[in-house]
């Protein structure tokens, strides 16, 4: 299957698998579309398929980039437009380390909450919680709803009766009573 993806896409993610690749540094012209989706459930797909190799999921994931007119992969040579149902990445697992919140997301990354990295709740139409948090680069996770269970567990209430949790010195606000 690999070889169905641009070999320039394919150098450039396999040479950023331990660091990320300064994307948005770079400005390709667009190539077009590649038909390559990511389902608001975390599935990769590519022509309709999964994408089954977690490695080749990661690597897209450090040239990923999302831009004004969407989102899509980039090398410094070309940049190739895909869809995105929602957001590109959940946020599987949540640790405290030195009293800060860090998730982990579906693809490896670790981010700390914090000013730079935002935890936002939206409420969908039915009333239910669509938790995020920003990974990097305008690019952002939805926190998985058993995680959210787990923040709401450790949440405290504030002066107002908001629910919410502090990270990196900044109070997330996860709710409030209807």
């Amino acid at each position: 299957m690999i070889g169905a993806f641009p070999a320039g896409l394919i150098g450039i993610a396999q040479a950023a698998q331990r660091t990320l690749p300064p994307v948005d540094l770079w400005n390709p012209p667009n190539c077009g579309a590649i038909d390559i989706l990511i389902r608001a459930d975390g599935v990769w797909l590519h022509e309709g398929s999964p994408i089954g190799r977690k490695e080749l999921i990661r690597l897209f994931s450090t040239v990923l980039r999302k831009d004004p007119d969407g989102y899509c992969l980039v090398t410094p040579v070309e940049k190739l437009t895909i869809g995105v149902e929602d957001v590109p990445f959940r946020a599987v697992a949540v640790t405290r380390r030195d009293g800060d919140l860090v998730f982990i997301t579906d693809v490896g990354d670790e981010t700390v909450a914090g000013p730079d990295h935002p935890i936002r709740v939206e409420v969908s139409p039915d009333g239910e919680p669509r938790p995020y948090i920003h990974v990097r680069g305008g690019l952002e996770a939805r926190i998985e709803r058993s995680v959210f269970y787990e923040l709401v567990e450790a949440a405290q209430r504030d002066e107002t009766g908001a629910l919410g949790l502090r990270s990196g010195g900044v109070w997330f606000e996860l709710g409030r009573d209807q």
